[in-house]
């Protein structure tokens, strides 16, 4: 099953050539899911050949513009372009006031339906399922609330054996796959672990969105397969990082390192930096397992 991010921005608050606010496009077994929708999130969909159509589903971190200033231009195109099928948004409970104010003094009522569901900031929940995924909160300390998302495939049935498919009737598929022996009616006995192998393990993508280091949020994010992790500053601008509540690129390695997550991202940089290098190498002094989250870049999680 197909279980993927692609980067459509790396960037922090302030604008910065040929990177772009924060967004990224999840897809998990063929369906989009949109984690933030910085400014120019849609032109980077166009860029990637990523259709904005496809997406039903979309995650707000928090209400600094970096990373959902966004969304109301991706949802007014799809209104334009014919879109009826609802949106689901998942963010802040303020958020839904600002997109009622801008489609009330922009005149626009949309073709489509919005169902909003509103983040609780101060407990870690389930907050959506589906056959594919379960997603959680990553609970953070910024400035103003803010949410992480923790993305986890649900367990897949067991596959069958293409060399042996022939020999049983398709009638007896869905057992065996789920892992249940069937009987014959000459009482012979079909194992389900000679018809089929294991599916792949489950996977696990955490977004850590805008936070400073905090171990409070650690239980959440443990063990996962791979980890988005904000690393706006190099070590050197600790204090800056923490009067803005963010963090460093060693403290990001050190989040990977100590919660045991198989591969580690670093994103949301400063325009300070015009080259992300420095950043990298300082992450991979503590986690070596790290690449850079930079726009244009798919992932296999």
């Amino acid at each position: 099953m197909k279980f993927e991010v692609t980067i459509l921005g790396s960037s922090s608050a302030t604008p910065v050539f040929n990177r772009n606010p924060s967004a990224q496009l999840l897809n998990c077994n063929e369906k989009y899911y949109l984690i933030d929708c910085g400014e120019g999130t849609q032109q980077q969909l166009i860029k990637y050949n990523l259709k904005a159509a496809r997406i039903d589903h979309i995650f707000i971190s928090h209400l600094h513009g970096d990373h959902y200033f966004g969304l109301i231009g991706l949802l007014s195109s799809l209104h334009l372009n014919g879109r009826i099928k609802p949106m689901q948004i998942f963010g802040p409970k303020q958020l839904l006031e600002i997109l009622e104010i801008q489609f009330k003094y922009s005149d626009t009522t949309l073709r489509y339906p919005i169902e909003f569901f509103p983040v609780d900031n101060e407990n870690s929940l389930q907050i959506f399922e589906n056959s594919d995924l379960i997603v959680k909160t990553i609970i953070l300390n910024h400035r103003i609330p803010t949410t992480g998302f923790l993305f986890q495939q649900k367990k897949r049935q067991r596959k069958l054996i293409k060399d042996k498919a022939d020999e049983i009737p398709m009638a007896y598929y869905t057992a065996l796959k789920k892992g249940i022996d069937v009987e014959l009616p000459n009482g012979d006995i079909l194992k389900s672990e000679d018809y089929t192998t294991a599916a792949d393990a489950p996977r696990a993508y955490a977004y850590c969105s805008d936070t400073l280091y905090d171990e409070r949020y650690f239980d959440t994010i443990k063990n996962c397969d791979t980890l988005y992790h904000e690393a706006t500053f190099t070590h050197d601008l600790l204090d800056r990082a923490n009067e803005t509540h963010h963090t460093t690129a060693l403290q990001a390695g050190e989040v990977a390192k100590r919660n045991g997550v198989n591969k580690l991202l670093i994103g949301h940089f400063s325009s300070r930096y015009k080259t992300l290098q420095m950043l990298l190498e300082e992450t991979q002094s503590v986690f070596e397992n790290t690449e850079l989250a930079v726009e244009g870049k798919t992932f296999q999680l």
